[in-house]
């Protein structure tokens, strides 16, 4: 090998990595590794603050991969920094049950702070977390004890920057000022159809500029590397904008298709490696090598790491002494364990009480817990009159220099933003010590879905609360009666949804959701008001579906959750007084938490022999696991005042019994089929 100095050396090594890992998997995007590993070279071994022998120490700096696809990148910076990470994983590339899978995965490979993949998604997350370490340093830190230092970096390409996620997140992190947030911007001008000129000739960082947004940019990032390590300088000295570097780069630095698509998202091809290492003086024969001389040069920057570790314990321990109250409520945060006796404060509900909308019994539950769970924090998707979940006393998440509230504040107004907005709170809830919600109506939580779906994906605690739940909102129309939302929702992996029916039921939502730490939660949540019921319970809630109202000779089973369950127990005594019909009554909130329950338990509730019609002003999809009729919508809603347009598409006690009293007839003689292909059987 030709003599290098060590930052091409290492630059090279990772370049040739890149194309290995590709090549051996056969599958994967070699072109930004190779073309980004001068910046990346100079991040980590420079600026980045982290210790790899311990990836969870809270006071590291957080990086963001947003071009997920460049994994290959990251994995390969994992590995010589020396994360768990080996390099026979760098070989299992893109392989079933590998530590290294074909975009990063939080919970996955260590190292990794958030799943990204989805373009765009990424650059949404560094704004959450640049917000809450913004909060928590505003929370915690105190004179001369900085506990809570550091900044996040994010990655980027030309894809992430046309993706409107990245333009919501970018916009309101500009108004934030955020200024611990660098993105470094991999300005190659090639996407998988070709040039970007295609299709996007914006001047990025003047859009980035009217976001508020410190802009630099470096002319020649495959060799500059003093301009980029002094670009990035730049960026953490400004500290009331976040900034972007514009870095131009060539995709696919070194190899024979440099520069165009062709080297985005394919191998290399066993001659297309050879040429690659053997211009950059390395042995063409040799596969996965990496000189000693950078092995030890990453492992120096793992040094220094574990001794900036090592100061922060220190710190820590004096912070303890001189702040014990709060160094108690940082460390029981940081452990994730919620605050003693956090449930008693939730309300509890009587039959005779008031009814209000559950979005009402939400705001007064959530106004419960923001009192005595400190790490809850969130806003709304500018609807905060209508999803009510302003607590008293809230003090709003903006820059101290606005006049509108500080850094400390708990309250997100996160405008017009619910796929930034959902994005955000992933990073928030990736940070650590924070409780993230958002709120919007939910038939807009479909504008979320990318993020959305990300957060059950990397099992974050995330309360998504959704009001206006249904046709139930009347004169807006179909355009905002949520039809088919929930059924995505349930539809949706380690998704906890839960439709409460009254008051009880909402606060036992609350709990589930705080209580479900590895799974994030949508609350759907009525603008109408709804009784509270005999026989509803907090506890019953989180069994996610039981026996509200019963009779000892029932010959049918209404199930219905959320505003219908009122009414179906007003058909049950329909049925019962005028056609000596009796009825069992079932509130389902949650699907999800009933699939979970013990097999005897689930069979209580839906016994042999009783035939089932589920109720619910939603796509019937999803029923079928429990109902052998189902009453639901299957179109679009109607504009109108609610009762009106609940009686036009016959939910209502006369229409209901009429359908239950065929459901009936039809089984008379007949045995009513258990349904085998139930979760619970």
């Amino acid at each position: 090998m030709a003599p290098q100095d060590i930052a091409s050396l290492s630059i090279n090594t990772i370049r040739t990595l890149a194309a290995d890992v590709v090549q051996k998997a056969n599958s994967g995007h070699p072109g930004a590794p190779m073309g980004m590993a001068p910046i990346a070279h100079v991040l980590f071994t420079r600026h980045f603050k982290s210790n790899p022998k311990n990836s969870q120490w809270f006071n590291r700096d957080r990086f963001v991969l947003s071009n997920g696809h460049a994994c290959a990148l990251q994995y390969i910076l994992l590995h010589l920094l020396g994360y768990k990470l080996s390099m026979d994983d760098l070989k299992q590339f893109r392989q079933v049950s590998s530590n290294t899978p074909g975009h990063p995965e939080n919970h996955h490979t260590d190292g990794i702070e958030v799943t990204t993949g989805p373009l765009g998604q990424g650059i949404g997350n560094a704004v959450g977390i640049a917000a809450a370490e913004a909060h928590l340093a505003a929370t915690f830190n105190r004179p001369g004890y900085d506990v809570v230092d550091n900044h996040t970096y994010c990655f980027v390409g030309d894809g992430c920057l046309q993706e409107g996620v990245a333009s919501e997140a970018a916009s309101l992190a500009g108004h934030l000022q955020l200024g611990k947030l660098t993105v470094l911007y991999d300005d190659n001008h090639i996407s998988i159809d070709g040039d970007t000129n295609l299709g996007f000739t914006e001047d990025v960082l003047k859009r980035f500029e009217s976001y508020g947004w410190h802009t630099q940019r470096v002319a020649d990032g495959d060799h500059d590397l003093e301009g980029i390590s002094k670009a990035i300088e730049a960026a953490r000295a400004v500290t009331d904008k976040p900034s972007i570097v514009a870095i131009r780069t060539t995709i696919g630095y070194g190899a024979k298709k440099a520069g165009t698509a062709g080297v985005h998202g394919s191998p290399l091809g066993e001659e297309g490696v050879a040429a690659l290492k053997k211009s950059f003086g390395f042995d063409p024969n040799q596969k996965f090598h990496v000189p000693e001389e950078v092995y030890k040069a990453y492992h120096e920057v793992a040094t220094r790491g574990q001794a900036l570790e090592a100061e922060w314990d220190t710190l820590i321990e004096k912070y303890t002494q001189a702040h014990p109250d709060l160094a108690k409520d940082f460390q029981r945060r940081l452990a994730g364990k919620l605050p003693d006796g956090w449930k008693e404060a939730l309300p509890r509900y009587q039959p005779g009480d008031k009814a209000l909308a559950t979005r009402k019994y939400s705001e007064i539950a959530l106004s419960a817990l923001a009192n005595v769970v400190p790490e809850l924090a969130g806003g709304s998707a500018d609807l905060t009159a209508s999803n009510l979940t302003l607590w008293p006393g809230a003090v709003d998440f903006q820059p101290p220099s606005t006049g509108l509230g500080n850094y400390a504040g708990r309250y997100f107004r996160f405008g017009v933003r619910e796929h930034g907005m959902a994005a955000m709170l992933n990073g928030m809830a990736a940070y650590g010590g924070i409780i993230p919600f958002g709120a919007t109506f939910l038939n807009f939580i479909e504008y979320a879905m990318g993020a959305v779906r990300l957060s059950a994906l990397s099992n974050f605690r995330v309360l998504y609360i959704m009001t206006h739940d249904s046709i139930g909102l009347g004169e807006d129309g179909p355009t905002h009666q949520p039809i088919e939302a929930l059924a995505a929702l349930r539809a949706t992996p380690n998704m906890l949804v839960l439709r409460p029916a009254d008051g009880n039921e909402t606060t036992g939502a609350y709990i589930a959701a705080m209580e479900n730490a590895t799974r994030p939660a949508v609350l759907s949540l009525s603008r109408q008001n709804l009784p509270n019921l005999q026989g509803s319970s907090v506890e019953k809630t989180l069994q996610g579906a039981y026996v509200l109202q019963d009779e000892a000779d029932a010959q049918i089973v209404l199930v219905a959750t959320g505003s219908e369950v009122s009414i179906c127990v007003d058909t049950a005594k329909l049925l019962k007084e005028k056609h000596s019909l009796p009825v069992r009554v079932v509130s389902m909130p949650s699907m999800e938490l009933f699939n979970e329950q013990a097999v005897t338990y689930k069979q209580s509730v839906f016994p042999r022999g009783l035939p089932v019609v589920s109720v619910e002003v939603l796509s019937t999809v999803c029923w079928g696991k429990y109902a052998h009729a189902s009453i639901g919508l299957d179109r679009f809603g109607l504009s109108g005042p609610a009762p009106e347009v609940y009686h036009k598409l016959g939910f209502y006690p006369e229409a209901i019994a009429e359908k239950a009293r065929k459901v009936v007839d039809y089984y008379k003689g007949k045995e009513v089929p258990y349904l085998m292909h139930r979760p619970f059987e």
